[in-house]
């Protein structure tokens, strides 16, 4: 389970096919490199974000950790995709390899990725760890694209595009997951929704790099899952009375 607080990124340094799947080869971003633009974010930055309006997510955390517990079967975040890593090593930089069953090839954008891609990335939430974001399974429900990009003072306002099928998960000022990022949703259109960004979240991010275009996990709130499936019976109980 993850939060969607994300904690850094990670750099792609090796992606190969490999039978039945895909193996990937992140470097993970040490203290002051993370982000898409590698910008990092000041004290002064963080310190000014927790004043922001609360339906603009932080979403990350306040400093990369130095991941020097990377482990063998260790499940982890990478842009919204739960793995397991499966090769690791801590020194000189961390570093760690994952195995991309053909499933999530076929459903998620990873089997697209090069290398020098940076990649958002978050550890599974410990039983003991400070939950911030929202419960995040790294399941991807669909991919999407960003509609529209536009800089509001110092905020971000990023624009998707809203699957039908999914539409009736998503809701005004309710959860979503982009690209593992926990977010508030601001704005919910027939078509299409916004979430507004901190600049803390868009330097710390994937999502300084992006563009008009590009694809994006999206993973909606799984709560909102588990009440459908709860009142389906009930619904069809009444609609038959």
């Amino acid at each position: 389970m993850f939060t969607g607080i994300v904690e850094t990124t990670g750099t792609v340094v090796a992606a190969t096919d490999d039978e039945g799947g895909r193996r990937l080869r992140v470097a993970v971003d040490t203290p002051g490199e993370s982000g898409a633009n590698a910008t990092g974010a000041a004290a002064a930055d963080d310190a000014a974000d927790e004043d922001e309006d609360e339906d603009e997510d932080a979403a990350v955390a306040g400093s990369p950790p130095r991941y020097d517990d990377l482990h063998h079967g260790q499940s982890i975040s990478v842009s919204g995709v739960c793995l397991t890593v499966e090769a690791f090593q801590t020194e000189p930089t961390p570093e760690f390899e994952v195995f991309l069953a053909a499933e999530t090839v076929a459903k998620t954008y990873l089997g697209s990725v090069a290398e020098g891609d940076t990649v958002n990335v978050e550890r599974a939430l410990a039983a003991d760890g400070r939950f911030d974001g929202h419960l995040v399974q790294g399941h991807v429900d669909t991919t999407t694209e960003i509609t529209a990009i536009e800089r509001v003072g110092d905020d971000w306002v990023f624009g998707f595009d809203l699957p039908a099928s999914f539409g009736r998960y998503i809701v005004s000022k309710g959860s979503i997951a982009v690209d593992g990022i926990s977010l508030t949703i601001a704005e919910r259109g027939p078509e299409g929704f916004e979430v507004a960004i901190i600049p803390t979240t868009y330097d710390l991010t994937t999502l300084s790099g992006k563009s008009v275009g590009d694809p994006v996990h999206l993973e909606v709130d799984v709560i909102a899952k588990y009440v459908e499936r709860m009142i389906e019976g009930y619904a069809d109980r009444v609609a038959g009375e």
